[in-house]
């Protein structure tokens, strides 16, 4: 059937679902009854009529600023660097961090024909011209698109006066060095530390 192919196409687009997970994410769905589904199709038309970008941050947000620029609590010093808007929660969620955010949009990617002027580098330039940012806190990928482009922002950084930090890298708890990928193998070694 048409319709069935159709969402279980839409539904494999996203990310981390293959078409097999989209075909039984689709079995289910018609499994439910009417109001669920049509409840569903109602959030996500609201989600797409009224979640845009804050104008200050780039994170997501109902109105023209998100809840985190909107907070006069929230220290407009530090400014953490993600991203996407995914790791604002995380990072918030997982640290306290109370200082403000600038989401990219993405990352570095030559090959992928994403570069500066695909991410918000200007609105980083825009931040760091009003004079309020003291350290911009580097909270990229630790991945090879991630690390060019923390090293790039921090090279666009030099000389403006604001100290430069990046997350610390290592190896996770519970982790098996057989499993550790090189990068972070190489970072958490040149991160040790003194067992006191």
């Amino acid at each position: 059937m048409a319709s069935i192919d159709d969402l279980v196409a839409e539904l494999s687009k996203l990310p981390g679902i293959g078409r097999k997970t989209a075909q039984r994410l689709t079995f289910h769905l018609l499994q439910q009854p009417r109001e669920r589904l049509t409840r569903l199709a109602d959030v996500l038309g609201q989600v797409a009529d009224r979640v845009r970008c804050c104008a200050d941050c780039g994170n997501f947000a109902d109105a023209d600023r998100c809840e985190v620029c909107a907070d006069p609590r929230r220290d407009q010093g530090l400014l953490c660097v993600v991203e996407e808007p995914s790791a604002v929660a995380q990072v918030d969620r997982a640290t306290g961090f109370r200082g403000r955010y600038l989401v990219l949009g993405g990352r570095l990617s030559p090959l992928e024909g994403i570069g500066p002027d695909q991410l918000r580098i200007g609105l980083l330039r825009q931040r760091i011209a009003s004079g309020t940012v003291s350290e911009v806190i580097l909270a990229t990928n630790p991945s090879l698109e991630g690390e060019a482009t923390a090293t790039f922002i921090h090279q666009l950084l030099v000389g403006t006066g604001v100290r430069v930090s990046r997350l610390a890298r290592g190896l996770p708890v519970g982790g098996d060095l057989e499993y550790i990928d090189g990068v972070t193998l190489s970072h958490a070694m040149e991160a040790r530390r003194e067992i006191v």
